[in-house]
């Protein structure tokens, strides 16, 4: 019944852990906030070249709910980003990968602080076993690191990114009932916007890198399929199975992404990272069958 979500999310996944890949190709080649600002300009001028049509008819509705779409945008799309490639500065692709396998417990724990919404004893212990995978990596399979607060400043920065998608994909409850197109356009065009004062940080800093080559070809892969592609497909995801088991699936883009930074960026696989996807895969598995049988809708 719920192959179609689950394709859709399978899909988005993997978009996603190819970005965290594309945003650590893109160090020395394009800047953080520059990288942000080109990815939301190709994914604008696609999706207004594909829904001006639809735009036209839905924004009565749209016009409405402005707020809730410059929100998505403004945390769902440009702050996660620009943390993300910032943090990619510092730390690797594979603990940026890995790391998001903290959204789905944060969406969990959002969800049930503000709705009370079910969760089973499956569930818990698929949110424990992430929760072990995340802090095996952040803590570079030392984790009495941890109490000793010895983080790495660009898994630091990923907290910030982690919780912002969380709240985004909780909030995707309050979305206006219009087209894809429409829900996804506004959210870019208000990302754009947001980006612009980012980049004219980084130009104020000496700190700006304007695409080169390959910096153009990282940004057309971000704008094409980590945005448009990726966000598309997540949204009907969340729609068809509601966003406490849609955000698990977030669990796989670890496994993608370790996958393709081992294949294309040449990183070490330690033991710990096998650990932590074992942890990750073994985690969404555990909640998916553990569901609660009213499992939650996305209105819901």
């Amino acid at each position: 019944m719920h192959r179609k979500a689950y394709f859709y999310l399978v899909i988005a996944t993997l978009c996603w852990g190819g970005n965290a890949v594309a945003g650590k190709l893109a160090v020395g080649h394009v800047s953080p906030m520059m990288l942000t600002f080109w990815r939301w300009f190709f994914a604008v001028t696609i999706i207004f070249a594909m829904s001006v049509p639809q735009l036209v008819r839905d924004w009565p509705i749209a016009r409405k709910h402005l707020p809730m779409l410059l929100f998505y945008g403004v945390v769902g799309y440009t702050t996660f980003n620009a943390v993300l490639y910032s943090a990619l500065k510092y730390t690797t692709a594979i603990n940026v990968t890995i790391e998001q396998a903290a959204i789905p417990m944060l969406i969990f724990f959002i969800n049930f602080v503000l709705f009370r919404l079910k969760v089973s004893l499956a569930q818990i212990g698929g949110f424990s076993l992430t929760l072990v995978g995340v802090a095996l990596t952040a803590s570079h399979g030392n984790l009495t690191s941890l109490l000793e607060l010895t983080l790495n400043f660009g898994d630091a920065l990923m907290i910030i990114a982690l919780v912002a998608y969380a709240v985004y994909t909780v909030a995707l409850r309050w979305k206006p009932v219009i087209n894809w197109r429409s829900l996804m356009a506004l959210p870019a065009l208000f990302a754009l916007l947001t980006t612009v004062p980012l980049v004219a940080w980084e130009v104020s800093n000496g700190t700006a890198i304007w695409p080169d080559r390959q910096g153009w070809m990282i940004a057309a892969y971000t704008g094409v399929f980590a945005s448009l592609v990726a966000q598309i497909l997540f949204i009907f995801g969340v729609e068809g199975i509601g966003a406490n088991r849609a955000g698990l699936f977030i669990n796989l883009v670890p496994v993608f992404g370790t996958l393709l930074s081992v294949a294309i960026i040449g990183e070490d696989l330690q033991l710990f990272h096998i650990l932590a996807l074992v942890l990750a895969l073994g985690g969404i598995a555990i909640a998916e069958w553990g569901k609660p049988p009213a499992a939650e809708s996305q209105t819901g």
